[in-house]
């Protein structure tokens, strides 16, 4: 068998085993960002803590944050358990395809969970709003910067399941989740944090603020946000350096 071929079977089984396990993935990546949508874009909203229309600046980078942060997620978690005691990992090393084969594997795989689970905040939202004032000519913009988000949440997420030892693991991600979240500026857009520079430099470093903020650029172009050559180039950026990163600390603990 060819290492396309192994590369492609070892997918598609993972893929396999999704489709058996659907409720529960559902469950896990839809109740928390549906959770923080409907507070900020509902409830502050009725009780007029938020000005009209929050709502729709609202909805691209929750849909960015679910990419980013599920890709994330579903590739580092997993790859904890592969590399635990059980050592469930060395199944995957004996495909017929390189070890570095293996790790783009579960980063891929990862990143196409983590976009299955963006494109299911849109019907959500249309659910929750009644209706999205987005312009579309954007659109094929906006699904470069969700396939950019999910790709490069899926090498951060290569970078920490390799890198940090298992019983760490938890530990790590109370530190880094909240502060991934809060400062991806899902929440916000990006361009107006002129008042609080600090914080604006605090959220260049997080690769989600520039899917959020191509998002955002692409659906509500009125709305200030960074231009969409720095998004892509930033995503672009994110996506190789994690992933080469992930890619040695993967080879690392393989070899080992």
């Amino acid at each position: 068998m060819s290492s396309g071929r192994a590369f492609v079977a070892v997918l598609g089984r993972d893929l396999f085993v999704t489709g058996r396990e659907l409720p529960s993935f559902l469950a896990q990546v839809l109740v928390q960002p549906v959770a923080l949508l409907f507070i900020f874009g509902k409830v502050l909203g009725q009780l007029g803590y938020t000005q009209p229309g929050y709502e729709q600046i609202l909805l691209p980078g929750m849909i960015a944050l679910n990419a980013f942060v599920v890709a994330l997620q579903n590739t580092s978690f997993p790859l904890v358990l592969d590399f635990s005691y059980s050592k469930e990992i060395e199944d995957r090393l004996l495909a017929p395809l390189p070890i570095s084969g293996v790790a783009i594997e579960k980063m891929l795989f990862g990143a196409m969970r983590g976009l299955f689970a963006a494109l299911l905040m849109i019907p959500i939202g249309i659910l929750m709003f009644g209706q999205i004032a987005w312009d579309y000519a954007g659109l094929p913009f906006a699904v470069l910067c969700l396939v950019l988000g999910s790709l490069a949440g899926g090498a951060v997420g290569l970078t920490v399941g390799a890198a940090v030892p298992p019983r760490r693991i938890n530990i790590m991600f109370a530190v880094i989740l909240a502060p991934l979240i809060f400062t991806g500026a899902s929440q916000f857009p990006w361009v107006e944090l002129d008042e609080l520079r600090w914080f604006q430099v605090v959220c260049a470093f997080n690769p989600l603020t520039y899917a959020s903020e191509g998002m955002r650029g692409a659906l509500l172009p009125d709305v200030p946000h960074m231009p969409p050559w720095v998004c892509v180039l930033a995503l672009l950026a994110a996506c190789l350096v994690f992933g080469a990163l992930g890619i040695r600390f993967f080879l690392r603990r393989a070899l080992d």
